[in-house]
């Protein structure tokens, strides 16, 4: 138990040891307050940091500091009328190269992957059953043929007695029968050789239509039958290659009206992404009814193909040109936004201050829209930087080729006008 007499000492050296961290605390406090006044007074002050109550550029975008954007000037020019579609390449012809005659597969003369031409050797099977079912016939025929020769001698003969009137006429009509039945018969011997040649001719399998090979399905040593479904490979016809494309049924009047007109359909083709034209070819048909579960109605365009770049079962998106819309209003589709009331524009006005325009939209050609009202030749949208912008904002053209361009922080207002840092 602590005397009386060291009460007073603990008492008195307890202030001495929180003084330290009062100071700490103090210290604290201070720099807390020094850092949060000063970032709001630079924020406020047009640097380039963000505000505390709204984003770079002042409060509401509408501050001293003009939002950088990209403008694109609106001009007149042509335009494409055209139907998008997504579709898939079909070969102009396909076929499934079967065995016609059973028998082992002798060799493979054709190269996987690779174009044949019609009449080109692809396999061989085994002749040797097939040249002796000929031979066989042939002797057939041969006999028979020898013993329709001698009924045909003994009638010469049985007719001149006849004439004579030694024999009876009944044995003449005897003899005429038995001629006519070995006739009958060397005519159905003449069939079994020609069959036989046919069988033949079987052995060697030859491409029926030019294209490009597939994959073999069957190897050298293997039976072949007539019965085998896979076949031994199939030939896709791909120079010319057709594309099967469905469009919806409002459209098909506009494309039937030019069908009947004579006026031939530009299809262009293009990739997955839409970044690369592949071909370009022609209307060459249009399907006899309209698919009533999708409203949609199939074509059927035609291309050249001449460098292989489209390929069987390929997808790809397919530009049906109906029409071209010469010298119209058109504007950038990447200036287009989409509100409550539709379609509008940011417009550059006095002061590069920008306010948004309802626009009417026409006919979209790849990355132009025609435009119908709202914009006049010469006007001046934002095309990039659009998420910062309100009616009455400032802003400051920008060059978009110089936008990740070393310095261009310093073309548009030094260190202190820059966008931060990552």
């Amino acid at each position: 138990m602590p005397s009386p007499a060291s009460a007073p000492s603990d008492s008195a050296s307890r202030p001495r040891r929180l003084l330290p961290w009062l100071i700490v605390l103090a210290l604290a406090a201070g720099g807390g307050w020094y850092y949060t006044h000063r970032g709001a007074s630079d924020g406020d002050g047009g640097g380039g940091g963000k505000s505390a109550n709204g984003p770079r550029g002042g409060r509401d975008g509408r501050g001293d500091r003009p939002i950088p954007v990209t403008l694109a000037t609106i001009v007149t020019g042509d335009i494409r009328v055209m139907v998008p579609a997504l579709g898939s390449v079909v070969p102009r012809n396909q076929v499934t190269v079967r065995s016609r005659v059973d028998g082992p597969l002798l060799a493979v003369k054709f190269t996987e992957g690779q174009p044949v031409k019609a009449g080109d050797v692809l396999a061989l099977i085994d002749p040797d059953p097939f040249r002796a079912t000929l031979e066989q016939a042939r002797g057939q025929l041969a006999r028979d043929a020898a013993l329709l020769k001698n009924a045909q001698i003994d009638l010469d003969r049985y007719k001149g007695l006849l004439r004579q009137d030694s024999i009876a006429e009944q044995q003449v009509a005897t003899q005429e029968a038995l001629v006519r039945q070995y006739q009958g018969t060397v005519q159905a011997d003449q069939a079994a050789v020609k069959s036989a040649e046919l069988q033949l001719s079987y052995t060697t399998i030859k491409a029926p239509i030019s294209g490009r090979a597939g994959l073999r399905a069957v190897d050298p040593g293997n039976i072949v039958k007539a019965s085998d479904t896979t076949g031994l490979v199939t030939i896709a016809q791909v120079s010319p290659i057709t594309a099967v494309f469905p469009v919806p049924e409002d459209r098909l009047p506009a494309v039937m009206k030019r069908v009947r007109e004579g006026k031939g359909l530009i299809a262009e083709a293009w990739d997955r992404e839409m970044k690369n034209h592949l071909a370009d070819g022609k209307l060459l048909a249009v399907d006899s009814q309209i698919d009533s579960t999708t409203g949609t109605v199939k074509l059927k365009a035609d291309f050249a193909n001449k460098d292989g770049s489209l390929f069987p079962n390929q997808f790809v998106n397919v530009r049906l040109i109906l029409d071209t819309l010469a010298g119209v209003v058109t504007v950038p589709t990447a200036a287009v936004q989409q509100g409550a009331k539709g379609s509008y524009v940011y417009k550059v006005g006095e002061g590069n201050k920008v306010a948004s325009v309802p626009v009417k939209l026409g006919p979209v050609d790849g990355d132009k829209a025609v435009v119908e009202d709202g914009l006049a030749a010469g006007d001046r949208v934002v095309v990039d930087g659009l998420d910062k912008l309100k009616d009455g904002a400032q802003i400051e053209a920008i060059d978009p080729k110089a936008v990740d361009a070393p310095g261009r922080e310093r073309k548009r207002g030094g260190n202190g006008g820059g966008r931060p840092g990552h």
